[in-house]
């Protein structure tokens, strides 16, 4: 590559950057509440919910049924009328005199047969169902709830993992640099005879760990930016630059008050205790099954093709449906239901035992991180500091070459485990503020 043409890239860098958008850890997260798939899928479970409640909220409404029942008479309808039954007159007799047989022809016949009916005592069982309804829509919400706190958990440790991986590829391109000039301060020591050519290889060879290192972060942190499109639902292909995260927030909270906040707010531990309320009304919903059945009812019947039977026929009145013996049944299935409570009554202290040992492991794995992260800095800038130090006492012929690599390969090392203690602290506050239901 000529000279010309590498100063161009080295141009462009910059103005490529400069051209990509910006994306904050915030606009991210704003971006997945709106756009992101699976969050998009517990939100029409909410919506399926409240379809379901209103559906159940008809059946306290009268039902209109009609049937229309079009036959082939198979068998003749006798109708058989006995002697006097239009009465009996004293000029003719009774009417009919004898036993009259009428015979209905075997002929299509149509039969139409409608009906209103209010319910009067469902309307206790339907109003159960209802509330059972409702809280199963609460119970959609908090797993939609817990599916936004799973994806911003998902954003905050990729994003995290995104803004130390960039950190450490900018370490790496310094450490780049430092080789590079190393590696010309070698190659003339050797000319003048003043080191030895073992010392240039090893300063190559450190030269190129850490460019076949940026190469690895360079793909890292594409895989990564790839992962956070593919979250907040965009092009997985769009290009972003980050900004760093300040503050933290955690840091001042004490483990009760951690532990208080989880059991306000963590979504597991309300769809249980929804659970219970769940269990109980679906019990009394059982319990209902006792009452009987009471509707209003409006019938009409209407044959026709049929000889003798009125054309048109209406009634209305009380309409009683009661399933009095059900060998033992009904008594069964209310025990199930109430072993259901007692389930769900253990699964809401089960939660919330879980809860507080996740939030104490939580927390305590997030003071060891602040901690090693603090040692890990203090041990980066000594190694930094010491290497610094090398660089001018090798150039003042204080120390030997091989010294400088020394230190150089210890600065490497340093500044990996702080990238690893980066890493583990962001994590580790990542899942504190899951443990503790935090968005």
């Amino acid at each position: 590559m000529k000279r010309s043409t590498r100063m161009a890239a080295w141009l462009l860098v910059p103005f490529a950057a400069f051209c990509q958008d910006k994306l904050t850890l915030d606009e991210a997260v704003a971006l997945a509440m709106k756009q992101n798939r699976p969050i998009r899928v517990a939100q029409l479970e909410v919506r399926k919910s409240e379809d379901a409640i209103a559906a159940a909220r008809t059946y306290r409404r009268p039902q209109f049924k009609f049937n229309l029942m079009e036959l082939q008479l198979v068998s003749h309808v006798d109708f058989l009328f006995p002697p006097g039954a239009f009465g009996v007159f004293p000029q003719i007799g009774p009417v009919p005199p004898a036993p009259d047989p009428i015979r209905t022809p075997l002929r299509p016949a149509t039969i139409v047969y409608g009906e209103i009916s209010q319910p009067l005592s469902q309307l206790y069982r339907i109003g159960l169902g209802v509330r059972f309804m409702e809280t199963n829509l609460q119970i959609s919400q908090e797993n939609y709830r817990l599916q936004q706190q799973t994806v911003i958990n998902d954003i905050k440790k990729t994003y995290y993992d995104l803004l130390q991986t960039q950190s450490a590829l900018e370490a790496t391109r310094e450490a780049i640099r430092s080789f590079r000039e190393l590696e010309r301060v070698a190659g003339e020591a050797v000319k003048e005879q003043a080191a030895l050519k073992s010392d240039l290889m090893d300063a190559q060879y450190g030269l190129a760990k850490v460019e076949s290192d940026a190469v690895t972060l360079s793909d890292t942190s594409a895989t990564l930016k790839e992962r956070i499109n593919s979250l907040i639902g965009r092009d997985e292909l769009t290009d972003f630059t980050t900004v760093d995260v300040p503050g933290e927030e955690l840091s001042q909270m004490d483990l009760a008050a951690a532990r208080a906040s989880a059991m306000q707010q963590r979504s597991e531990l309300r769809q249980a205790r929804l659970k219970i309320e769940q269990a109980e009304l679906d019990r009394r919903v059982k319990k209902s099954e006792y009452i009987p059945d009471v509707s209003l009812s409006f019938l009409y019947v209407s044959p026709f093709n049929i000889e003798v039977v009125p054309k048109n026929a209406a009634g209305a009145g009380l309409t009683l449906s009661w399933d009095l013996f059900d060998w033992g049944r009904k008594k069964h299935e209310l025990e199930s239901k109430t072993r259901t409570i007692e389930q769900a009554k253990t699964g809401v202290q089960e939660a919330e035992s879980q809860i507080r040992v996740e939030v104490g492991d939580r927390f305590r794995k997030f003071q060891e991180a602040k901690a090693k992260l603090k040692v890990a800095e203090l041990a980066r800038d000594s190694a930094t500091e010491k290497v610094r130090v090398a660089m001018n006492q090798y150039q003042e012929r204080a120390i030997q070459l091989k010294d400088l690599l020394q230190q150089q390969a210890s600065l490497a090392e340093v500044q990996y485990k702080h990238r690893e203690s980066l890493l583990a602290f962001w994590t580790a506050r990542t899942d504190l503020e899951k443990a503790i239901g935090e968005r």
